[in-house]
């Protein structure tokens, strides 16, 4: 399938092919925007790609003389895209900082799409995305993997603009709720999988949090606490050299469910390596690994981040078929660790899998699809 594309008026032809590397994106006929190339947003794209309903939201707001003087630039080179990202990013959660998203980049290697409004020399408005050749679709730059995505804007009246010009298909998910009301009026977002998280303000340890659920689901955390303790189990901290071992659990795991793993493409091992090595040596958030021996064998390992005052546990590896209630165990220390290092909450992430939803808060997330 050709991928689709918001041509700029200049550009009349299309690429046969998926985009092309980033030394070659400047040449006639990409679906890119070249690097140097600065397009006005009026009258083509107000015409041409703005509904009526949203031309006429904002004829009727007072905003003609604004988008007369938009253009539009799209960057490609990394080093570029750093920069509009540090430019807009809040740096709020995990997802906003540049390394997290970087690892990703390492990882996959996709070609980055940032799509800019511009006012004269000042830059109004970034859609960061890639386009993921495999899948022949653009995505969020970092992957879908990314969440609480937020639209980098200095007024929320860009955002429809942003979305209307972006190139398709696109796939943008798990976008935080933090948006206008009246957004929802000039654009189709639908409800996404929620995230899950634990605050941490009004409780000092897991038992106070046990003390938060109905007797059931206390008893159950409990008694696997107790079978899994019952064995002398041994918790160290960041021996990172670890990780491989959280992998082969992890695919171990899925395969005795008969399920897929992320783990089976090379590209997200290499991510999560990355996650790791960015988080030890630039600072901008710290990873931390957990491991539980009991013997002399590893039975879970955990990689989590810290960022902001949130605790992420990102990846684990558990031998569930050896060692029943090591999942619940894990989770019971980790709320233990977390508020050891003065955390303010507790980040499960996206999807429940049939059991967050039974012990964390959901947080509603939301999608936006352009086919």
């Amino acid at each position: 399938m050709e991928p689709k594309s918001n041509s700029l008026p200049e550009i009349k032809e299309r690429e046969e092919k998926p985009p092309p590397q980033v030394k070659s994106l400047a040449r006639k006929g990409s679906f890119f925007v070249p690097q140097n190339g600065l397009f006005p947003f009026y009258p083509h794209y107000f015409q041409n790609i703005l509904t009526k309903k949203q031309q006429y939201y904002y004829r009727t707001n007072g905003h003609s003389l604004l988008l007369k003087s938009l253009q539009v630039e799209v960057f490609s080179q990394i080093d570029d895209c750093q920069k509009l990202w540090e430019e807009f990013s809040s740096n709020t959660t995990l997802f906003d900082t540049w390394d997290f998203r970087l690892a990703f980049w390492k990882g996959y290697n996709h070609t980055p799409y940032f799509l800019v409004l511009k006012n004269g020399l000042d830059n109004l408005a970034l859609l960061p995305l890639w386009y993921e050749k495999d899948q022949k679709k653009y995505t969020w730059f970092g992957s879908p993997w990314q969440e609480e995505n937020k639209f980098f804007v200095k007024d929320p009246l860009f955002i429809p603009l942003l979305l209307a010009i972006c190139p398709s298909p696109v796939i943008l998910n798990a976008i935080s709720t933090e948006l206008p009301l009246w957004t929802g009026k000039v654009i189709r977002l639908k409800p996404d999988d929620p995230k899950y998280i634990l605050k941490l303000e009004t409780i000092k340890s897991a038992d106070d949090y046990l003390a938060t659920l109905k007797k059931k689901k206390r008893y159950n955390f409990k008694r696997d606490r107790r079978i899994i303790e019952a064995q002398n189990p041994h918790i160290s901290f960041d021996n990172f050299a670890d990780f491989d071992t959280l992998v082969s659990l992890s695919m171990k795991r899925f395969k005795e469910k008969s399920e897929d793993t992320d783990w089976e493409d090379p590209r997200r091992v290499e991510t999560f390596r990355q996650v790791i090595k960015l988080g030890q040596v630039n600072g901008s958030y710290k990873v931390r690994m957990i491991t539980v021996t009991i013997g002399h064998k590893v039975v879970a390992v955990d990689l989590v981040a810290l960022f902001n005052g949130c605790y992420y546990p990102l990846k684990c590896g558990y031998d569930v078929k050896n060692f029943p209630g090591i999942g619940n165990f894990v989770n019971l220390l980790e709320i233990d660790d977390a508020l050891s290092l003065g955390m303010e909450k507790m980040d499960f992430l996206e999807i429940g899998y049939g059991w967050k939803e039974k012990w964390f808060e959901a947080v509603p997330l939301l999608q936006y699809e352009k086919k």
